[in-house]
Order: structure tokens, then C-alpha cells, then sequence
């Protein structure tokens, strides 16, 4: 017995509703989308073997440059080291959507593309942009900025797209860069007092020498490692607190400002919750929690609540974030309550306005609870809107 026609449009639009609220959740996976190629398997292997693929999946809005098993033949018999085969390849991953038909119909018929090479404050000056020109006969051509201007690489095709969020096209050459091809030390060989001191963290380096605390950061780096670096002018203000910890509490604190697991700014945003540190011993948490408000990122113990500021540098294993608080675990400092509210003989009880009092962290965490549940309400009430409008049609 066929549906009435009002009860077929109910049903319709209910499954259009519920199929825009799924698709809008799935996510790219680039190994997948590469392993229906065969002739593209080695650019897979290796977006793999360099943890690439791992961070190109967890990014929206890209465009991945690849190349056949030909091409990178030519780029493995140089004899890199993976170190260096990775930032070759994050110049191939660019930080924009570029489809096919954007591509052939750029502005001005030229332009300057970030890749992830530049993204990760690796490359030097403009080295990590891709100049993409359209050329005579339909061709687009593809060149390293630091490669004198030479385009040495053109379009070949679409792999796959999925718009504005992931699109695969495939080039015919790699692209030449001597910044990309320079040596390039592997993560147990980064210094991680070298990289602080040069960016503006000299005085959480010196904190870490001197207390012997570094050796711990640094064995840490191989495995996946989490800085978060209070700046020279906090260190400088916090020194008082400082000196009048013993030690081993020294010691304790500066570990408290490390992860021992590799943590993205994005997985920081999508992994909300209690995080332990290179501190954390037994029953010494140590810990504190990761919150987001929308790009902001914060810090909270119940000490203090400090921001994510900056990133100094992001190439996983490693990564180290600039924070603008000293990170204050309860094992080692007191916690931070709002002053009692006054007795007032007669009128009403206005403390929640005491002077001093400050709730914004209750207030934050709430918000961020009653946004979570806002969401998978916000899924529901979308379900039960496209049921109402089917039942209005009838």
C-alpha cells in the first residue's frame, strides 16, 4: 500500500535532515583516499612513515599535492633522512582547499599557497609557500617560493575532493626547495633549551638547566612531548614564589609544565579534561585540566588558569606552546578560593558581588558543559524540527 504523499515528504525530509547532521561529522582519512592508487603508493608510505598523514587527517581545509612512485623514486635516491623527506613533503600539503576548478580560474591568474612546511614555523622567511600560476593551453604549473621564481612541477589530476575540506591532486614533479632538502636534525636531536632560549623563553630554559629538570624533557622528546612555556617577563615575575620551593620541588614544577604524549593544538581543542604531566608520580597527580573556549585554549589548575599565547615550535613528536601564567599544581602551592561574603544585618544577601570574589572559571567550566550539551541537543532539535515541518506539509 503506497504512503500517503504528506507522510512521503515527512519521511524524506527527515532522512535529508539526518544525512546533512551525519556527513557534516565524517571525517577525511588521506591513506585511504591515496591506497585506490597503486601509482601513488610510495607518497603514501611515506606521508605515513614521516606522521604526516597523521596530521594532515586532523586538519580542515587542505590540499594534498601528490606524486607517483616515478617522482619520488627520484626524490628518495638523494639519499635524505626522514627528517628531511618530511619537510620535502609538508611543502606538498597545502593550508587552503584548492579543487580543480579553483585551481584553473585563480585570481589574477597567480598566487602564493601556504604549505605545512611554512605552517609549522620550520621554513625560513617565505621558503615554505607554493606559487601555483595558470598557463597557457589549461596548464597550471606549481614551484617552491625559494625556487627562483621556476615552476617546476604541473597539474595532472583530481584524485579526490571532497569540498572545503580535503582535496587530492596530483603534480607531476616534486616541487625543488633548498630549504625543504636542507639537513634536518631528528627529534632526539633538537635542543630543547636552544629552541627556548631563541624564542623568548630563555628564562624557563635556564630554570630547567639548572635544576636538572631538562634531562627529563629531553629523553621524553623520542616517544611525543607537550611544553607549555610560561615567557621570560612570567618566569621573571614568578622567581619569588619560586626560590622558596625546596628542590625537589623545583624539580616538580618545571615537570609539571610537560606532557609525556604529543598534543596538537587541535587535539588540545577536541580533548577537553584532566591531563597528566611528566610530574605526575602515584598518588602525586600532578595533573590540571585542558579547556577551550572556541581558539582559546586554557590551562586550569585550581591554583591558577593560564592561555595557550603561541606556539613555538610544532613538529610532532615535539611540540611547545607559550603560556602567559606559571602553571601552579595543588600539590605545591594553595588553592585559590573566593573570599567569605560579609554579614549584612538587613537587606538582601548581594554577595554573590563580594569584591575580590571571582567565579569566571566555575562560569567557563559551565559553559563549556552546557555547550557540549547544546550540541547533541542542537542534533536533536534538528531532527525533531524536520519532523514537525513534515508534519506541518500534511
Amino acid at each position: 500500500m503506497p504512503h500517503p504523499p504528506a507522510l512521503t515528504s515527512t519521511l524524506a525530509l527527515s532522512a535529508l535532515f539526518l544525512f546533512l547532521l551525519s556527513s557534516t561529522s565524517q571525517a577525511h582519512n588521506i591513506t585511504r583516499i591515496l591506497a585506490k592508487h597503486p601509482e601513488l603508493s610510495s607518497f603514501n608510505h611515506y606521508l605515513t612513515l614521516t606522521h604526516l598523514a597523521t596530521e594532515i587527517n586532523r586538519r580542515q581545509t587542505i590540499t594534498v599535492l601528490a606524486i607517483d612512485n616515478a617522482a619520488m623514486s627520484s626524490l628518495l635516491s638523494k639519499g635524505l633522512s626522514v627528517y628531511t623527506i618530511k619537510n620535502v613533503l609538508s611543502l606538498h600539503v597545502l593550508v587552503d582547499y584548492f579543487g580543480a576548478k579553483k585551481l584553473h580560474q585563480i585570481t589574477h591568474g597567480t598566487t602564493l599557497a601556504s604549505s605545512m612546511f611554512q605552517a609549522t614555523g620550520v621554513a625560513a622567511g617565505t621558503s615554505g609557500y607554493v606559487n601555483i600560476t595558470n598557463l597557457k593551453g589549461g596548464k597550471v604549473g606549481f614551484g617552491a617560493q625559494d625556487n627562483d621564481g621556476k615552476l617546476n612541477s604541473f597539474y595532472v589530476k583530481s584524485v579526490q575532493e571532497i569540498p572545503y575540506n580535503i582535496s587530492v591532486l596530483q603534480i607531476s614533479q616534486v616541487l625543488t626547495s633548498a630549504e625543504a632538502e636542507a639537513p634536518t636534525a631528528g627529534p632526539s636531536q633538537l635542543n630543547l633549551t636552544a629552541i627556548l632560549s631563541k624564542q623568548g623563553c630563555k628564562a624557563f630554559a635556564d630554570l630547567l638547566i639548572s635544576s636538572g629538570a631538562d634531562t627529563t624533557f629531553e629523553t621524553n622528546i623520542d616517544g611525543g612531548l607537550t611544553v607549555f612555556c610560561p615567557t621570560d617577563a612570567v618566569i621573571n615575575g614568578f622567581l619569588p614564589k619560586y626560590k622558596n620551593l625546596t628542590t625537589s620541588q623545583k624539580v616538580s614544577l618545571l615537570l609539571y609544565h610537560g606532557i609525556p604524549v604529543y598534543q596538537s593544538l587541535q587535539m588540545l581543542k577536541s580533548n577537553n579534561g584532566l591531563v597528566n604531566t611528566l610530574a605526575t608520580d602515584k598518588a602525586n597527580k600532578f595533573d590540571f585540566t585542558v579547556q577551550n573556549d572556541g581558539e582559546v585554549v586554557s590551562l586550569e589548575t585550581e591554583v591558577v588558569t593560564a592561555k595557550i599565547t603561541g606556539t613555538l615550535i610544532d613538529e610532532e613528536p615535539l611540540v611547545i606552546y607559550k603560556v602567559n601564567k606559571v602553571l601552579q599544581p595543588t600539590e605545591l602551592f594553595k588553592v585559590k578560593t573566593a573570599p567569605a561574603p560579609k554579614e549584612v544585618a538587613e537587606g538582601p544577601d548581594d554577595s554573590a558581588d563580594a569584591p575580590g570574589s571571582d567565579d569566571s572559571d566555575d562560569q567557563t567550566a559551565d559553559s563549556d558543559k552546557n555547550g557540549d550539551a547544546g550540541l547533541d541537543g542542537g542534533r536533536l532539535g534538528m531532527v525533531v524540527l524536520s519532523l514537525c515541518v513534515g508534519v506541518l506539509l500534511m
